[in-house]
Order: C-alpha cells, then structure tokens, then sequence
C-alpha cells in the first residue's frame, strides 16, 4: 500500500505494521521504497511513521505532510 502526504507527495510503500499489543491499538506503520527525492534516509531502509500522523486509509494511506521531517520535493512551494 502506497504512503502519500497530504499534500499528493508520495513518501513510500507500507512494508509492516506495529502494534501494541498491550494497548490493542495500532503504533505504527513501518514505510520502505522511500522516495529519495522527499527524504534523506541516511543509511536506513525505512521509516517508521506513527499512526497519529495518518489522515485516512483507503487504497493509499494519507498523512499529514510535516514539512520539517521532509525535504523539499521538486516544485513544492512553502505555504
């Protein structure tokens, strides 16, 4: 499932989903394929986005666009 913010910027595909068992709730997903243009992965293979930032669940997943957490994409303006 493709991870999208937003904005309509893709950030990566969901590879794994972490719960927390204890807490019968979802923690986070974690995100790979990232695209290098959004992110600097630094050596990591992934993220792990926390499920408080996701919008909505569809056949994409939305999140908030955190515009710290990213660098800026091609033509993306600050708003």
């Amino acid at each position: 499932m493709s991870v999208y913010t937003d904005k309509a910027i893709y950030v990566g595909d969901v590879d794994d989903v972490l719960l927390d068992i204890d807490g019968k709730k979802i923690e986070s997903i974690a995100v790979g394929n990232l695209n290098p243009e959004l992110s600097d992965p630094k050596g990591h293979r992934g993220y792990l986005i926390p499920f408080r930032i996701i919008k909505e669940i569809g056949d994409i997943i939305v999140i908030r666009h955190i515009s710290a957490a990213f660098k800026k994409a091609k033509g993306e303006t600050k708003a």
